[in-house]
Parts: C-alpha cells; sequence; structure tokens
C-alpha cells in the first residue's frame, strides 16, 4: 500500500526541525554577513550562495549527535593565471581565524567550520566571466529559499527571491523569468589543494536539474531522496559511502519519471537500483555517474568498488522489503513492513487491518463504504 497520510507523517519527521533550520540560517547568514563586510576580503569577493541539500530541498534530520549542515559557495575575483588553489585558500585563513578561531579546518577542497550548533563547509571559486557576474549576484543564485518552498524557481536574472515579492515590481520581474529562456550558466571552478588545479562544478546545474526530475515525479523526487538517504543512516553505518550527491546522483538515475506517489518512488528505485548495476557488481565494478553540467566529473570517483557492492547488498535487501510493503493490501502489514524499512520515525499502523487513516492500496483503490472484515485488509 502507498499509505500517503502515513509518509506525509514520515518526511515531516525525518526533514529537518524548524529549530534546525533557524540553526542553519543563523549559521549562514552571519557567515556571509561577515564575508560581506570583511574589508581585507572586499577586493576579491564578488558574491556568494547556497548549494547542496539545503538548497536542493533533498536535506535530512541529523541523527543522534550529528549537525545541521550547509554548503556556501563564496565567489571571487581571483584569477586562475595569479592565484594557485593553495594561494587563494590562504587568503581566507585571517579570516577564518579572526571569526573562527579553533573551530575551522583546511579539507581538500573547502573549509569545513565546526559550531556546537551547525557545521558549514565553505568552497571559494575562482573569478568567473564577466558575462556571468550579473547572473551570480541575482536573486535566482543567492536566494536562501530552497526548491520546495520556491517551487517557481528558475535561473533568471528578473526572478524575485520569496522575501522581496512586496515589490511593486516583483509580479512583472517573475512574469519575465516565467516568459524567457534560463540563463545558461557556465561551471564554477573550486581549488583541489591537493591536485594543485582548480577543477569545475557546477552546483547551480545540480539545482536545476533537482527541479525539473522534481516536475517529472508530480513533486515526489525530493521526497523519494529523503527516505532513501533516512533508509541509509537508520539501518547502515558501514559503508559510509555513497552518501550525500553521490548517492543522491544514484537515486536521480534510477528514479523513474511518472511516479505517482513516494512509496511508488522508492520500490522502483531502489528495485532499478539492483537490476541496473547486478552485472556491475558481478564484475567487481562500481558505477560512473557524470556531474550533472560537468561530465567530465564523475560523482562516484572516490567511492570503491567494495563499498559500491555492500551498499548494492543493503539495497536488495532494501528492495525486496519495500516491494512486499507496497504490495501488500494488507494496512496493517503494510504499514510494520514500512515501518521496518524505516525504522521508528514511520507511524505505526492500526492494530488491525483495514483501509484506515494511512490511505487506500498501491493503485489508489477507493474502498466503498460498508463493513470491514476485520483483520483482513479487505472490504465486505
Amino acid at each position: 500500500m502507498e499509505l500517503p497520510t502515513d509518509f506525509k507523517e514520515f518526511l515531516q519527521e525525518i526533514r529537518p526541525t524548524e529549530h534546525q533550520r533557524s540553526d542553519l540560517q543563523t549559521g549562514h547568514k552571519t557567515l556571509r554577513d561577515r564575508l560581506t563586510a570583511d574589508e581585507d576580503l572586499n577586493k576579491c569577493f564578488l558574491s556568494d550562495f547556497l548549494q547542496g541539500s539545503y538548497r536542493r530541498a533533498t536535506a535530512i534530520r541529523p541523527k543522534g549527535d550529528r549537525r545541521s549542515d550547509v554548503d556556501i559557495i563564496i565567489v571571487t575575483k581571483l584569477s586562475e593565471r595569479e592565484y594557485t588553489p593553495a594561494k587563494a585558500m590562504d587568503l581566507f585563513k585571517p579570516f577564518l581565524n579572526k571569526y573562527y578561531k579553533g573551530k575551522w579546518r583546511q579539507q581538500g577542497r573547502s573549509f569545513g567550520i565546526e559550531m556546537h550548533y551547525v557545521e558549514l563547509d565553505l568552497v571559494l571559486t575562482s573569478a568567473p566571466s564577466e558575462a556571468e557576474v550579473g547572473i551570480l549576484r541575482s536573486d535566482a543564485v543567492t536566494s536562501d529559499d530552497d526548491l520546495e518552498e520556491a517551487k517557481d524557481w528558475r535561473l533568471h536574472r528578473s526572478w524575485v527571491a520569496l522575501g522581496s515579492r512586496y515589490r511593486s515590481d516583483a509580479k512583472n520581474l517573475l512574469a519575465e523569468a516565467k516568459g524567457q529562456d534560463e540563463w545558461k550558466a557556465q561551471p564554477l571552478h573550486i581549488p583541489d589543494r591537493d591536485a594543485n588545479k582548480w577543477e569545475p562544478t557546477h552546483p547551480l546545474a545540480q539545482i536545476a536539474w533537482t527541479r525539473d526530475k522534481t516536475a517529472r515525479t508530480d513533486g515526489h523526487f525530493v521526497n523519494v531522496v529523503k527516505a532513501i538517504k533516512w533508509w541509509r543512516v537508520e539501518n547502515y553505518e558501514e559503508p559510509k559511502h555513497p552518501k550525500g550527491f553521490p548517492l543522491e546522483r544514484l537515486i536521480g538515475e534510477c528514479c523513474p519519471d511518472g511516479i505517482t506517489s513516494v512509496a511508488e518512488g522508492i520500490v522502483k528505485t531502489l528495485e532499478k537500483i539492483v537490476s541496473q548495476y547486478a552485472l556491475t557488481v558481478l564484475t567487481g565494478g562500481k558505477p560512473s555517474l557524470p556531474d550533472y553540467g560537468v561530465s567530465t566529473h564523475d560523482v562516484f570517483k572516490r567511492i570503491s568498488a567494495d563499498d559500491f557492492k555492500k551498499f548494492y547488498d543493503q539495497a536488495k535487501t532494501g528492495a525486496d522489503l519495500a516491494r512486499r510493503a507496497y504490495d501488500s493490501e494488507d494496512r496493517t502489514e503494510s504499514g510494520n513492513l514500512w515501518r521496518e524499512l524505516f525504522g521508528s520515525k514511520f507511524p505505526k499502523p492500526p492494530e488491525c487491518g483495514g483501509g484506515g487513516s494511512g490511505g487506500s492500496s498501491r493503485r489508489g483503490f477507493t474502498p466503498p463504504t460498508g463493513p470491514a472484515v476485520p483483520g483482513s485488509g479487505r472490504f465486505a
């Protein structure tokens, strides 16, 4: 059974809480305000924006004592001809020591900032082309709105963030953004300190792809991603990978268009992973999945074949359990199976079978009125 009411409650339980979202907003807004106001960095600062699961609306609630996290892109004016990745990153160290002394660490491609209530990942870029400056300073890029909040988001200079729609010109600007083609943004380049070179990345393409995929799945894709992410953290501590965007990219590869419920998306995505990569695993390999907007970047490059095999075996178990839950026509049995898959965040079903508040069968069947046969899940 699809149990739409139960899934709605489950998804609410695995989203970041209002308090966690508030912490994220406080953390990233404070950092961004400090960057904008910093006199030493002002000469190289161009723009900043949010990327990652927070912006794409695919983030889940941290489990246990883990903190919420958010990724921030800092677009700079630094020329790749004049600044190596290491030299560019060195420019930001005085700023980090000033505001986050003892709380930051340098990573291969970013700075990690750990605070007691939030984790921030700060990623800087080299200078974009002159043609890109306008769009990178527009609401379409710098807005804090995620894809669930701003369902009409478009990569266009005239798009207006939700918090600015009180403006008298907002309606006309939004109509202009809707009626014209989106900006064909180019990849940005981020520093790879270990390789000592600038690498392309395209977070705006990731956001746009997620929006389009969500539209092709009747709004369900981002929730399928959240559910499968939760299934992993709830059931398996190892292997650690794939997780984050690589896992999201794999789900995007395997989730079919045209699904009509979150339950259907979960079942068919897990089953597609199993069927599509059976031979890959059998031959000791792993997938190669190009990043959106940067086809030369394999998001699975750092994931080992051994880790993928372990994940694949977990997906087989999950696919079997999800299929049983989806095909069951007994309300209680189906709910218990979904709960076995997702843990205690999934609502506990009624003790007896039947339609219940969780919804009808997976085919959208609407039960007729009349007496139910207790425990059977079917109507007399």
